[in-house]
């Protein structure tokens, strides 16, 4: 690596995150300090800020170099996974779960999915669980955001930063932009860098194409060098794999607390109904060409270093070292909205649901607003720490965070349409399948006389889609069996199926 080089590209990537966190700063001064203007931006958000917060919320290292990495090794088919199915089936929830909580949010204020439960159920325990899972889960996916930066960086200056140190960078950032923006800078600077990365991708795209010699050559060198990849389907991708994955993600994402909280925020129904229409479409435009560029490195003979990422890989290769440094600041700066949505919204679980609750009932916001910001920091090097080992590939560990929330959203979706849901019902599905989950995740496979007893597939299904099945029997089936308890009351959700 020529030192000029590494001057520009670690330039390149430190302009773009300060003038991030600076939208952050000015967003600080225009915030006030109350709950629902911190956490929600007074439920004002427009179509455009809307679809674009959520849109770069979920552009995280799991988006923008575990799918392209996985395009690059089994090929790209994986846009079926995520491009087109996830694409879809997101929007469909958006408006199954999304429509129905911004009715029942509008009506109550609720900030929190928690805060929405434990009222319609008369139990701030059950507010707790749903807090303590999805905190739980999170973690791993601000983990895969510091791995993905730090395999970023490894990349892009080829070793010549290590990997703790954009792991560490990214976590910096988070923290400070987290504790300045609020949801407000956080939606501005998301809808920035969701236009960015939109624009920068399909840039890219073009620059390989004609850099390579054009699609002709990049096709005969795929077909050289990975005439599997020009197939649709086999390897990895199986039937049940495909539709198994697609699944999870998609209800996963819905319960994610970045991703549920957003369902709160819109300024009227028409802004939620066109953002949910519009979904599908702005997922198709930025993940078709990002996991193509997977699948052409594969072909064009591109090699990737261990503990890196196939995209800044191939834009060294094919773009100028200013490029490919403005592709990964951009990337990286993405996975920072991502990070800090997901931190300020987690930062709302643990003040909201847990600590409101348990320990200060009459808390002042500036009490509060002090025990989200230790907590944000405390969460953020807790997590920096765990990603320093590095437990799995970046798929491999947002696909575990995804099957973990996977397991809430159908007692979820239960209670708010079925009124005969109880509490009893509510905790037996969500308790029953995230311990049928964890057991799985935790504990190794178990066969018996090549039969699998205990694994990660039966007849060949994902053990998340399961644990996802019994989540529904039992919320049913323990609701159908119980009688609703003292403090219930299914009136709350009783808010019809149309905005005024």
């Amino acid at each position: 690596m020529v030192a000029s080089d590494l001057l520009v590209q670690t330039g390149v990537v430190g302009a773009y995150l300060v003038v991030s966190l600076l939208v952050g700063f000015v967003a600080y001064r225009l915030t006030s300090r109350d709950a629902e203007d911190y956490y929600l931006a007074s439920r004002s958000l427009g179509t455009v800020v809307l679809l674009f917060t959520t849109f770069a919320t979920l552009l995280s290292a799991f988006t923008f170099f575990g799918g392209p990495n996985v395009a690059y090794s089994a090929g790209p088919e994986w846009i079926l996974v995520m491009g087109l199915m996830d694409g879809v089936l997101f929007a469909l929830l958006w408006y199954v779960v999304g429509y129905r909580q911004w009715l029942i949010g509008r009506a109550h204020g609720y900030v929190t999915l928690g805060e929405m439960l434990g009222d319609r159920f008369g139990s701030k325990h059950l507010r707790a669980l749903v807090a303590v899972f999805s905190l739980f889960w999170l973690f791993p996916y601000v983990m895969l955001q510091q791995m993905g930066a730090g395999e970023a960086i490894v990349g892009l200056t080829e070793g010549a930063v290590p990997y703790w140190a954009g792991a560490a960078l990214i976590t910096l950032f988070m923290i400070l932009y987290v504790g300045l923006a609020g949801l407000r800078g956080v939606a501005w600077t998301d809808t920035i860098q969701g236009l960015f990365m939109l624009s920068i991708v399909w840039v890219a795209v073009a620059w390989v194409v004609s850099a390579a010699g054009g699609l002709s050559t990049i096709s005969a060198g795929m077909a050289a060098n990975t005439p599997e990849a020009l197939a649709l389907g086999g390897g990895l991708y199986t039937p049940q794999y495909v539709i198994s994955t697609a699944v999870t993600i998609a209800f996963g994402v819905v319960m994610f607390p970045q991703i549920n909280q957003r369902f709160f925020m819109a300024k009227d129904a028409r802004v939620l109904k066109r953002s949910f229409a519009l979904w599908p479409v702005l997922v198709v435009l930025l993940f078709v060409p990002a996991f193509l560029l997977g699948a052409w490195a594969a072909g064009l003979g591109v090699e990737v270093a261990e503990g890196s990422n196939v995209i800044p890989a191939l834009l060294n290769e094919y773009t100028p070292v200013w490029f490919a440094a403005l592709v990964i600041a951009g990337a990286m700066a993405a996975m920072m909205s991502s990070s800090d949505s997901m931190l300020l919204s987690g930062s709302s679980y643990l003040t909201r649901d847990l600590y409101r609750p348990f320990v200060n009932p009459m808390a002042s916001d500036d009490r509060e607003g002090w025990v989200a910001r230790i907590g944000v920091a405390a969460f953020a090097v807790l997590s920096f720490v765990a990603s320093l080992f590095r437990p799995g590939t970046l798929v491999e560990v947002g696909d575990t965070a995804f099957g973990g929330f996977a397991q809430l959203a159908l007692p979820v979706m239960v209670a708010l349409y079925w009124p005969r849901t109880t509490k009893l019902g509510m905790y037996a599905g969500i308790v029953g399948a995230q311990a049928f989950y964890l057991l799985h995740v935790f504990l190794p496979p178990v066969t018996v006389r090549g039969a699998t007893l205990f694994g990660p597939t039966y007849l060949g299904w994902d053990f998340a889609l399961w644990g996802m099945g019994l989540s529904l029997v039992l919320t049913v089936g323990v609701s159908l069996l119980t009688p609703a308890a003292a403090g219930e009351d299914a009136g709350t959700f009783a808010v019809g199926s149309r905005a005024d």
